[in-house]
């Protein structure tokens, strides 16, 4: 094979996984998924209906917005809020979906500013989590000049960053986890309104499978709906008759995408189970240099050569043994 068909292929396989990526970012920034991810995971939605907050509380509006992202004349995509953070000495973020919210509350509206990301990869070089708590933290100090100035500080909106991850280690298949700021007595129990604190939260949804434990509600609608072992037929049928989700038009143009273009979940299957072989060897590589040689982790990684950018995922699962 000569190197400009390699080189031709690469490509394909780039804009292959690109057009998935938009896709699904598409597919996941419909208000009926959207509204099922937030009374799943934001206890200010728990009791509300997903119709209500599709309709009444995503985007502060009552209505679907006037001006969707796709030419839809059925679709409920959000517009959302500009989906790029600039700071002249942070630089730029761009997030997948960004949003705007109300959350229905005893007495008051509150806003909220909700960012969802749709991750492949969860081992990138770095912890996701410190992502999503670097996102929030630019979402809240983006609020300065835009919801508050000089020092309105009590009109701070409450942020979420919220990661879909698609191809998470088997220890976190099908688990939800939040994190956020809470308050811990020290000395005494002196209290303040969990409103003034409460104002970020990460949370991390990673899918897996229907072999797996509690593989039920928003963990099964978003493998059906994002995996690229499930036809599309088959995707209709359970989002509509198990979550009562009508496809539009712009969903079964993007979910034919989606699995036409499937290259970005592909390690889903053989992929992943080379890698998980290839990282238990690595393991094992690992401790029987640390416990025979009387070296340290990060010695051992130094002498196999492992990539820096991979080191912390097998600290991780060194700690998890």
């Amino acid at each position: 094979m000569d190197i400009e068909t390699t080189a031709a292929q690469g490509l394909h396989v780039t804009d292959d996984s690109a057009g998935y990526d938009a896709a699904c970012k598409r597919v996941l920034s419909e208000k009926a998924i959207l509204a099922r991810i937030m009374k799943s995971c934001l206890e200010e939605y728990k009791e509300c209906d997903v119709s209500d907050i599709a309709e009444k509380y995503i985007e502060g509006q009552p209505q679907v917005s006037a001006v969707p992202v796709l030419p839809d004349e059925d679709s409920t995509v959000i517009s959302g809020m500009d989906t790029e953070d600039k700071s002249v000495r942070e630089g730029s973020v761009t997030y997948d979906i960004r949003f705007r919210a109300i959350a229905p509350s005893s007495g008051e509206q509150i806003a909220l500013i909700i960012n969802v990301e749709a991750q492949n990869d969860f081992y990138p070089g770095y912890p996701l989590i410190k992502r999503g708590i670097y996102y929030c933290s630019r979402m809240i100090s983006s609020q300065y000049g835009r919801e508050f100035t000089g020092a309105h500080y009590e009109k701070i909106k409450k942020v979420y960053s919220i990661w879909i991850c698609m191809n998470p280690p088997k220890v976190r298949e099908n688990t939800i986890t939040r994190y956020r700021l809470v308050e811990e007595h020290l000395v005494g129990e002196a209290k303040e309104p969990v409103r003034n604190y409460d104002l970020l939260s990460i949370v991390m949804l990673c899918l897996g499978g229907p072999d797996g434990a509690n593989y039920d509600g928003v963990l099964r609608m978003l493998d059906v709906l994002l995996s690229n072992e499930t036809s599309e037929a088959e995707k209709r049928k359970i989002l509509q008759d198990d979550y009562d989700i009508q496809m539009t038009r712009t969903m079964e143009q993007e979910v034919s995408v989606m699995c036409n273009l499937s290259k970005g979940v592909m390690e889903k299957g053989m992929a992943k189970g080379r890698a998980e072989g290839m990282a238990d060897g690595i393991l094992s590589a690992i401790k029987n240099l640390v416990k025979n040689m009387g070296v340290s982790v990060e010695q051992a990684m130094s002498v196999l050569e492992i990539p820096e950018a991979e080191q912390q995922k097998y600290m991780d699962l060194l700690e998890r043994q």
